[in-house]
């Protein structure tokens, strides 16, 4: 073979090679996400610490986590049987307990900071707690699903009252402007200065105020479209798909990116808004779930890309976690039951800067649970 042509079939040889690579990298697929990559969690059974004075929590109504760092929380002292609260009745029944005031704030570790709340002098405290935010300014948010718990409250953190939204009073309709339907929670836009409100147990939409005067601002329904207060057949996952919310609207949340998250709980959907309130997409979760539906609660995940949406569903009793941009399940953690790690109904959910997750529950669970991450998704 002549030295000329082992030369031409060299260069042959390497342009074939050279097209084959840009083909490859042309057609190339994204490599799959690292397993560490997708948080994990480990149930910390020694959280919270004992609470002092001999005090007991009952069915907790909403969590939230700080820009401290801290742990809110908000539960129902009248949820408490007379064997849980025996110590406070008279006679005392027992040792032990006697409830908790129902707003209280912890440290990472567990450790209870102040406590306060109930009954005041110039306003009507709720008739059943149901959801808690905490915003920069130092203010505390609550709301109410009892009848009549048609406002949000608004505190200092130590508990002093500033103002309300709405009254506690019959409510007006999902299309009233200056009463709430049993609000569930509140989300706070710094950078606007507005508080939204997933409107709720007796209404059927999100709404907006300016967060300093308690000024209407705007509403909407399910794919953005005006709320209508008709009766809605029961659930059925072989029926059309709703189109209005169910009750409970049960929680509203804001990315950094203005993306505006909702849970229709019975619909076992999260709608996804802009902050005008227009439509752009929505995901559904275990469609066959009947009872009181698959989605609860959602918390963003805290990398930069908030990459991830954590989402409680308190009837499968379970944390699904879900990549915020095609709605995909890419992992869960939790079942039924009663021990640590387990759930009864987990009604709200929150997330802290370090990727660490605090749970709440209601019914008979009545307790709240800390999960450290275990895998490298923050990194």
């Amino acid at each position: 073979m002549t030295p000329t042509f082992n030369r031409a079939r060299f260069i042959l040889s390497g342009l074939f090679l050279s097209a084959c690579i840009a083909s490859s990298a042309l057609f190339a697929q994204p490599a799959p996400a690292r397993a560490s990559d997708v948080p994990t969690f480990a149930v910390d059974a020694s959280w919270p610490k004992q609470l002092p004075n001999n005090w007991i929590l009952g069915q907790v109504g909403g969590i939230t986590v700080d820009w401290q760092g801290h742990i809110w929380v908000i539960h129902r002292p009248r949820s408490l049987t007379d064997d849980e609260k025996g110590a406070s009745l008279n006679p005392p029944r027992s040792k032990c307990c006697v409830s908790a005031p129902p707003v209280l704030e912890f440290d990472a570790d567990g450790n209870l900071l102040r406590s306060w709340g109930g009954p005041g002098d110039g306003y009507e405290w709720v008739g059943r707690e149901h959801g808690i935010e905490v915003d920069e300014r130092g203010f505390v948010w609550i709301g109410g699903n009892a009848d009549n718990d048609n406002a949000i409250l608004k505190f200092t953190l130590d508990g002093k009252f500033v103002s309300q939204i709405g009254s506690i009073a019959p409510s007006k309709g999902s299309n009233d402007t200056t009463q709430l339907g049993k609000p569930a929670e509140t989300a706070i836009d710094k950078e606007a200065n507005e508080i939204y409100v997933a409107d709720g147990y007796g209404n059927r939409r999100v709404i907006v105020f300016d967060a300093t005067t308690g000024a209407y601002k705007r509403h909407w329904g399910a794919y953005g479209n005006k709320p209508d207060d008709a009766k809605q057949p029961p659930y059925d996952p072989k029926a059309q798909v709703a189109q209005q919310f169910g009750n409970p609207v049960h929680c509203v949340k804001i990315a950094d990116d203005g993306l505006v998250y909702v849970c229709d709980r019975i619909n076992n959907r999260i709608q996804v808004f802009r902050k005008d309130g227009s439509f752009v997409k929505e995901f559904f979760f275990e469609k066959s779930t009947l009872g009181n539906g698959a989605v609860w609660d959602i918390a963003l995940w805290p990398d930069p890309k908030q990459t991830y949406l954590l989402s409680a569903d308190g009837e499968n009793n379970e944390i699904r976690i879900i990549r915020r941009d095609d709605g995909a399940v890419v992992g869960s953690f939790g079942r039924n039951g009663r021990n640590a790690g387990q759930f009864h109904w987990v009604h709200a959910l929150a997330v802290d800067a370090r990727g660490n997750v605090y749970t709440a529950e209601v019914d008979t669970g009545k307790r709240i649970q800390k999960f450290k991450l275990t895998s490298d998704a923050l990194k």
